[in-house]
């Protein structure tokens, strides 16, 4: 939304910057990491929600002179969503005109690049609409009840397939993305953001009020990411949802707008309250955006990450009869080691042959192939990054590195639409219970008992971003609805 990112370098702890020294040093934790962690629990201590609120603040006052591209009177706000949406259709048909006219994809290289872009904007993904958890406290305040609503659609209104963070977890599991990959901690700060304004409600209302406005306005890289990732061949539902859903029609773009007039109508200062809107509106651009991830992924650099991890696990698991540029395979995976070195004289000594097909380096043909005898030491993703290095500039033709040449060239995924009409047609999943889960079993016997503000208290806790996602949370979550919580 904003052209002006918002990078804060306030450390959450209360000491100086971050030092460079700690965001270098393997399997670091930085503080936004920690923050974004101690927030994603189903019950956060009341320290961790004191800091999240303390650093919240910090980062309004450091924004303050960022300017905000909101319209300057609230009255004009549905026609000011109106002009956006149309502005960013405009540029998007742009894109494809340019696209038809044999132009190149904007953001994914390849598939790889599309596969960390995944990875790396997960943090925000799996927490999405965790600002408006703290509205599920308060059913009885009528004016709020637009963003209680957009909160229980973000959650699917408690079926599986259509809950925002199941549906991403489930696009991270099919691309072996499940594992921690060591993220830079800038990529856990619009998280942590969101989760710090859901646990502190109270508090920051209209900076919460704000901040959806904001962060439910369509953005035109949305729109080009389904396209691209569609185009490579991964499924691109979870985005092409998001289009639809934040429509400036009936949508959470115009619930936006509605929760702030009708908010408005009662404030004593409205200026104040719109002052505040306006200040949680920029929150929603606070980190990386999307083409800065994109921007920040390098091959080479991650096919070193990917080989640090593996060395960890694979030292002094070689036999010594194989040499790599003079050294054994345990010698270049220990603590001496030098994995860039490695991957050097891999190419030097003709194991990888560089911007040719991968079936040509024998490194390859021990990943994969029927005589593969490294099969399994690499996820999906891991191979489709090696995959991509190894072909260089022939990996823009969007090659899936468990499909064949000649298979992906003509292969691609069903429409938007048909994706929906598959998912209409098939049996929702999570609408039936699972047969072996304690912990749900466990929460009936809880529940049942309850009555009245005690049970409404009792399904809101389980609404949470921690736990909403779980067969535990999308069960609280029907029940939140179907008993009237939210009507």
């Amino acid at each position: 939304m904003l052209a002006q990112k918002i990078h804060p370098s306030v450390d959450l702890h209360g000491s100086p910057t971050p030092r460079a020294s700690d965001a270098q040093r393997p399997n670091a934790v930085g503080p936004y990491r920690r923050l974004y962690e101690a927030l994603l629990t189903p019950s956060p201590t009341p320290r961790a929600r004191q800091q999240a609120a303390q650093w919240l603040q910090r980062l309004m006052d450091e924004s303050e002179d960022v300017p905000s591209e909101l319209c300057e009177a609230p009255e004009d706000l549905h026609a000011w969503a109106r002009e956006n949406a149309q502005a960013v259709a405009q540029r998007y048909q742009t894109y494809l005109d340019g696209r038809r006219a044999g132009g190149e994809r904007h953001y994914f290289r390849n598939r790889a690049y599309a596969l960390n872009f995944l990875a790396s904007v997960a943090p925000t993904k799996l927490v999405d609409g965790s600002w408006l958890y703290g509205l599920a406290q308060h059913t009885s305040t009528e004016r709020l009840r637009p963003l209680l609503q957009t909160y229980l659609e973000e959650l699917g209104d408690g079926v599986a397939h259509k809950n925002h963070v199941t549906l991403y977890r489930q696009l991270m599991r099919r691309h072996g993305l499940q594992q921690d990959l060591q993220l830079d901690d800038a990529n856990y700060l619009q998280g942590a953001v969101q989760l710090a304004l859901g646990w502190n409600a109270e508090q920051f209302l209209p900076e919460v009020i704000g901040f959806n406005l904001g962060y439910e306005q369509l953005p035109l890289h949305l729109l080009i990411t389904a396209y691209e990732l569609n185009e490579l061949g991964i499924d691109p539902y979870y985005f092409t949802l998001h289009v639809t859903v934040d429509n400036g029609d009936s949508g959470h773009a115009w619930q936006a707008c509605e929760a702030v007039l009708q908010m408005l109508e009662v404030q004593q200062d409205r200026d104040q309250f719109w002052q505040r809107v306006r200040a949680g509106s920029k929150l929603a651009d606070a980190g990386r955006g999307t083409q800065e991830v994109i921007a920040s992924f390098d091959a080479r650099t991650e096919v070193v990450k990917i080989f640090q991890r593996k060395a960890l696990a694979g030292a002094g698991m070689h036999s010594d009869y194989c040499r790599i540029g003079g050294r054994t395979v345990n010698d270049w995976l220990g603590p001496q080691g030098d994995i860039d070195a490695m991957l050097d004289a891999l190419v030097d000594n003709g194991w990888i042959q560089l911007g040719a097909p991968v079936s040509q380096s024998r490194f390859w043909n021990l990943l994969q192939g029927e005589r593969a005898e490294m099969f399994g030491v690499f996820t999906g993703y891991e191979l489709q990054v090696i995959h991509d290095w190894i072909r260089g500039e022939d990996s823009r033709d969007g090659q899936d590195h468990a499909q064949p040449a000649s298979a992906n060239q003509t292969r691609r995924l069903p429409s938007f639409r048909a994706l929906a009409r598959h998912r209409s047609n098939a049996n929702p999943i999570g609408s039936a219970e699972p047969a072996l889960d304690p912990e749900l079993h466990q929460f009936k016997e809880q529940l049942q008992p309850l009555e009245g503000e005690q049970r409404r208290q009792f399904l809101s806790a389980a609404l949470s971003p921690a736990t909403h996602w779980t067969s535990t949370g999308l069960f609280a979550t029907r029940l939140f609805i179907s008993e009237g919580w939210a009507a």
